[in-house]
C-alpha cells in the first residue's frame, strides 16, 4: 500500500507508540551489552505536562533513542515524586471544599485521603509523556512513596543517624506559615522588596528619658527581650546598665552591650527578639536572654500579642502602626529596601522560628562531591559555566534541615519514650525501636504503646537524593545484579534551578553510599521563556497547552520546534512558529519519500553520470555531517546536532540530491540510482529517528516490509566513514554556479524549459566533476570554456571564475538595455541627493554620527550599483 498523500500525526503517532510498547522495545534487562542508563527527574505527582517537561523529556528521549541505535542496552527509568508540600496542600484544599479540616482527622485518616487523591490524579503526567514519544521503560516506573522506595529512605535515615551525621537540634528555621512546615535554606527565595523602616520610642525605666530604635517589623516588639547598643558608641554611654520598657507590652528589658550592633544603621540601638531573628537568637544565647515566641503556626499573633492575638502578622502590623502613632511612640517612617525570604513552594513570606528539627551534617559529606565535579572532572556539567554556581553552593553549605511538619511523606523513624531531650531512639521499625529503647534505658518493661513516633515527615528531597540508587534497589540491596549492571547511570538531564536541590545532593549521596559517581554527565537545560523573555507561568497566561501543541503540530513537530531553539544552559525563547517549522520539516521528509515512492524503476537503463557523482557527493556529505553530529552529541550540543541533521535532510538530500537524480517527467529511473537514493534515505532516517521518531518509523516501514526485530527503533546508528572533503568542496562551487544560473532565470523571467548556454572563464583550477550536474540542473544546451569576455551576455562570478550566459533569443535585448538605462538614471539621481546632503556642513556636523554613517553607506552602495549596471550595459551593447 502506497504512502498517504498527507502526514496524519495523530494516527501515525498512536500506531507506532502502541507498536513499540507491544514489542517491548523500551524495556531493558541486564545482558551482555554495555548499559546506557538515564533516570528521569521525577515530576511532582500533582503535575501536568508543561513546556519545561516537554523540553527536558525530549532531550532525554533523544539521548536514549540514539543509545539504542548505537547498540547499548538503554534503560530510561520513569517515575514521580510524592511532593510533600504541594500534594498535602492539594489534599487539604480538597478536604476543605468538602467541609473537612485536616486537624479533625487522624494521621491514618488523612493519609487515606492522600493516597486516594494520588491514585485518582497522580501519574497522569507520565501518560502525557507518552504522547511526546518518551521511550521510558514503563515496567520500571517508580513512585517515591512506593513501599520499597520508602524503606530505602528510612534505611538511609537510620544509617546516617548511626554514623552520627543526623542529629536533632533546637534551632532557628525557615517557617512557611501557609504550608505550616519548615523549609531548608535552599527552598527559600530572597526577593528584594520596598518597605518601611519604623522609628519607635522606648522609655527608660525610672526616668523621663527615651531611646529610639528603627525596625522593619514593629509587630515583633511583643517578643523583645533586650535593647542592644555598641559599647563603643559614645552616644549611649548614659544608657549602660539601665533598662527599657517595651511599648504596648510594657515589659521591662535590659539594655545590653555588644559590638555586633552596627552604629551606622538606623539609630544605633537594636531591639533584640531572639525567637524571630537568627542574629537576635545569637545575641540572646550569648547574653542569656529570655526567648518569647509570639506567633502561631499560621503567623498570626498568639497570646503574647495581647489585643492583637489571633490577627495575621501583616494585619497586626498595619493596626499597630496606627496605635503607635496615636500614642506618640512612632516618631517617623522611612522608605527602606531589604531582601525578604519567601517560600519556593507557596510564595509565603518566611517566618524565622525556633524549633526542634532534624538536621543532616553536610560539611564532610560534600567533600567528594566537590572533588569529583571541580577537580577530577569525574562528573561533567554541561555547560561548564554552571561549575561556578555549583562551587558557590557547595563551599557555603550548611547543615540540611530534613524534617517537615507534614503527614504526606516518609515519617521520621524516631521513637520517643519519655519527655527528656534525649529520650528517643532511631530505628527502621517499631519492633527494632522497642528493643533499642529497652537497651538504652536498661528497662525491659517498656511496652510498644510507650513509644510515640515523631509526627514529622522527611523532606521530599531526602527521598529524591537517593533516586539513581533506589530505583534499582541499591540502598536496601546494594549487591543486587540490576544495581551492579545499571549503576552508575550515564546522563542526567535537568534544569539548573535544581542543581543544588537535587543534582548536588544526588552526587553527595552517591559517594556516601557507593563510593561512586551516580552519573557521568549532567546536561543542564535552560528555562523556557516566551518571545518577550518572560518566564512562562499560568498567572501571565503565556504558557501554551503542551498537549494542545502536540495535537496541532504532532509530537515530532513539537520536538523539532523545541530543540531548534534550545542551546544547552541558555534559556529557550519559545515561539509557536518553531513548532510550525518543525511540522513543516516532518512534511518535507514525508513528501520526499512520496516523490521517491512514485518513481518507476527500470533495471535495463544505465545510471547517468550526474546521478553517479551526485550520490558520491551525498555519501561524502553525509559522512562529514555525521562526524559533525557526533561531535555535537559528545559536547551535549543537542540543538546543534538537530540543526546539522535538519540541514542535511532539507538542503542536501531534498533540495540537491533528489533534484540531481530524479528522472524527467514520465520517465523511469535506473535501478542503481534508485537503490543509492534508498540507502541514503535509510541513513537519513537512522539519524533522524532520535529527533522525529514517529515519522521516521512510519517511512522506514513503507520502504519495505520489516520484521519486528528490524524496526527502526532497534536498528543501527550509521558508522562514520572518511568523507571526501575535496568532493564536497567541488560540489559547493558547482552549487553556486547552479544558483547563479537560477538567479539569472528569475531576474530575467526565463522559463526553465528554455535551455541556456554557459561559457566559463576559468582563471583557477576548478574540477569538472560536477559539470554534468550543472548542465542538468541548469538546463544547459552547452557548457564551454572561454578565454575572453563575451559581449552581449550576462555574467556572474564564483570565486575567481567568471560565467557568461548569452541572452540572444532568450530575452528582448533592446528592452533589457532600456531597463538598465532607466535604472542607471534613477540611481544617478539618487546619489546626487545623497551627496548634496553630505556636502552640507551643518548636516554633517550636527546630525547624529550614526545618521551620517547611514548616508555615507548609501553613497557607497549607489556607486557600486552604478558600476555594476554600467558593466552589464557594456556587455549587452
Amino acid at each position: 500500500m502506497g504512502i498517504a498523500s498527507r502526514y496524519s500525526a495523530q494516527e501515525i503517532e498512536q500506531k507506532w507508540y502502541d507498536y513499540w510498547m507491544e514489542h517491548d522495545y523500551f524495556h531493558s534487562e541486564p545482558n551482555d551489552k554495555e548499559s546506557y542508563t538515564v533516570v528521569i527527574p521525577p515530576p511532582n505527582v500533582t503535575g501536568i505536562l508543561h513546556m519545561g517537561h516537554m523540553l527536558n523529556n525530549t532531550l532525554q528521549d533523544v539521548l536514549v533513542r540514539r543509545a539504542r541505535l548505537r547498540g547499548y542496552n538503554a534503560c530510561w527509568v520513569p517515575g514521580t515524586d510524592h511532593a510533600s508540600i504541594a500534594t498535602e496542600a492539594k489534599v487539604v484544599a480538597k478536604l476543605k471544599a468538602q467541609g473537612i479540616n485536616k486537624s479533625d482527622l487522624s494521621r491514618e485518616e488523612f493519609l487515606e485521603h492522600a493516597w486516594s487523591w494520588t491514585e485518582e490524579y497522580g501519574g497522569s503526567i507520565l501518560e502525557q509523556l507518552k504522547k511526546l514519544g518518551a521511550s521510558c521503560d514503563w515496567k520500571r516506573t517508580k513512585f517515591t512513596m512506593d513501599d520499597a522506595m520508602s524503606e530505602s529512605v528510612i534505611k538511609s535515615f537510620v544509617d546516617l543517624y548511626k554514623k552520627g551525621l543526623i542529629y536533632r537540634g533546637y534551632r532557628m528555621v525557615n517557617w512557611d506559615p501557609e504550608a505550616k512546615t519548615t523549609l531548608s535554606d535552599e527552598e527559600v527565595n530572597h526577593v528584594e522588596q520596598q518597605g518601611e523602616l519604623y522609628f519607635l520610642k522606648y522609655k527608660i525605666e525610672g526616668s523621663n528619658d527615651t531611646l529610639t530604635i528603627a525596625t522593619t517589623r514593629p509587630e515583633t516588639i511583643f517578643g523583645d527581650t533586650a535593647i542592644c547598643i555598641n559599647p563603643n558608641d559614645e552616644r549611649f554611654v548614659h544608657l549602660k546598665g539601665k533598662k527599657a520598657i517595651v511599648p504596648l507590652a510594657n515589659r521591662v528589658v535590659p539594655i545590653i552591650e555588644d559590638e555586633y550592633v552596627d552604629m551606622e544603621f538606623g539609630t544605633g540601638c537594636l531591639k533584640v527578639t531572639p525567637a524571630h531573628d537568627e542574629n537576635d537568637k545569637m545575641l540572646g544565647d550569648k547574653h542569656k536572654l529570655e526567648v518569647i515566641d509570639i506567633f502561631n503556626d499560621d503567623a498570626s499573633l498568639n497570646a503574647y500579642g495581647l489585643h492583637y492575638s489571633g490577627k495575621d502578622r501583616f494585619v497586626a502590623r498595619k493596626e499597630m502602626i496606627k496605635e503607635l502613632q496615636e500614642k506618640g511612640i512612632l516618631i517617623k517612617t522611612e522608605s527602606h529596601t531589604n531582601k525578604v525570604g519567601t517560600s519556593e513552594r507557596t510564595g509565603a513570606v518566611i517566618e524565622p522560628k525556633l524549633s526542634d528539627q532534624w538536621f543532616l551534617k553536610m560539611e564532610k559529606l560534600v567533600e567528594p562531591a566537590i572533588k569529583s565535579v571541580l577537580e577530577t572532572q569525574e562528573i561533567k556539567l554541561f555547560p561548564k559555566k554552571f561549575e561556578n554556581t555549583y562551587r558557590h553552593w557547595m563551599e557555603n553549605i550548611r547543615d540540611w534541615n530534613i524534617s517537615r511538619q507534614l503527614w504526606w511523606g516518609q515519617q521520621i523513624p524516631a521513637y520517643f519514650y519519655g519527655d527528656g531531650k534525649d529520650d528517643f531512639v532511631v530505628a527502621s521499625t517499631k519492633e527494632e525501636a522497642l528493643a533499642s529503647a529497652k537497651a538504652k534505658t536498661n528497662n525491659p518493661n517498656i511496652k510498644p504503646e510507650d513509644l510515640v513516633q515523631d509526627e514529622d515527615a522527611l523532606d521530599t528531597w531526602f527521598s529524591s537524593w537517593l533516586w539513581p540508587m533506589s530505583v534499582f534497589d541499591g540502598i536496601r540491596n546494594p549487591d543486587n545484579a540490576e544495581f551492579k549492571y545499571y549503576y552508575p547511570t550515564n546522563d542526567l538531564v535537568t534544569g539548573p534551578d535544581i542543581l543544588f536541590f537535587w543534582v548536588a545532593r544526588m552526587i553527595i549521596a552517591g559517594y556516601e553510599y557507593t563510593g561512586e559517581r551516580p552519573f557521568e554527565n549532567v546536561y543542564l537545560t535552560g528555562l523556557v521563556r516566551d518571545k518577550q523573555r518572560r518566564k512562562m507561568s499560568k498567572s501571565l497566561g503565556n504558557s501554551p497547552d503542551a498537549l494542545g501543541l502536540i495535537d496541532e503540530y504532532g509530537a515530532d513537530g513539537v520536538r523539532v520546534g523545541l530543540l531548534l531553539s534550545a542551546p544547552a544552559g541558555n534559556d529557550l525563547m519559545f515561539d509557536e512558529e518553531l513548532c510550525k517549522q518543525g511540522k513543516g520539516f516532518v512534511n518535507k521528509i514525508w513528501n520526499a519519500y512520496r516523490l521517491i515512492e512514485g518513481w518507476e524503476v527500470d533495471e535495463n537503463i544505465d545510471q547517468p553520470e550526474s546521478s553517479t557523482i551526485g550520490l558520491e557527493w551525498f555519501t561524502a556529505k553525509f559522512n562529514a555531517t555525521l562526524a559533525e553530529i557526533e561531535d555535537h552529541f559528545e559536547k551535549y550540543r543537542i540543538s546543534d546536532a538537530l540543526m546539522a541533521t535538519y540541514k542535511l535532510v532539507w538542503d542536501d538530500f531534498c533540495s540537491w540530491l533528489l533534484e540531481i537524480v530524479k528522472p524527467d517527467y514520465g520517465q523511469p529511473i535506473d535501478k542503481k540510482t534508485y537503490n543509492g537514493v534508498i540507502e541514503a534515505l535509510e541513513n537519513n532516517l537512522r539519524i533522524l529517528h532520535p529527533f522525529v521518531p514517529f515519522a521516521s518509523e512510519e517511512i522506514w516501514h513503507h520502504i519495505t516490509s520489516r520484521a519486528p526485530e528490524d524496526a527502526l527503533i532497534v536498528n543501527r546508528w550509521p558508522e562514520i566513514k572518511q568523507a571526501d572533503a575535496q568532493l564536497i568542496a567541488d560540489f559547493d562551487r558547482a552549487s553556486q554556479v547552479i544558483s547563479g544560473l537560477r538567479t539569472i532565470r528569475k531576474e530575467k523571467n526565463i522559463s526553465f524549459k528554455d535551455q541556456l548556454e554557459l561559457f566559463v572563464h576559468n582563471t583557477e583550477d576548478f574540477s569538472p566533476r560536477f559539470d554534468t550536474v550543472i548542465i542538468r540542473l541548469g538546463n544547459l544546451s552547452k557548457m564551454e570554456e572561454t578565454s575572453e569576455t563575451l559581449e552581449g551576455a550576462l555574467s556572474f562570478r564564483v570565486k575567481a571564475n567568471e560565467y557568461f550566459v548569452p541572452l540572444k533569443g532568450t530575452i528582448d535585448l533592446e528592452a533589457e538595455i532600456q531597463k538598465i538605462k532607466e535604472e542607471l538614471t534613477y540611481t544617478k539621481g539618487f546619489i546626487k541627493s545623497v551627496e548634496k546632503k553630505l556636502a552640507n556642513a551643518r548636516f554633517v556636523d550636527n546630525a547624529p554620527q550614526q545618521v551620517v554613517a547611514v548616508e555615507r553607506q548609501k553613497q557607497a552602495d549607489a556607486h557600486a550599483k552604478i558600476e555594476a549596471l554600467e558593466n552589464r550595459l557594456a556587455t549587452l551593447k
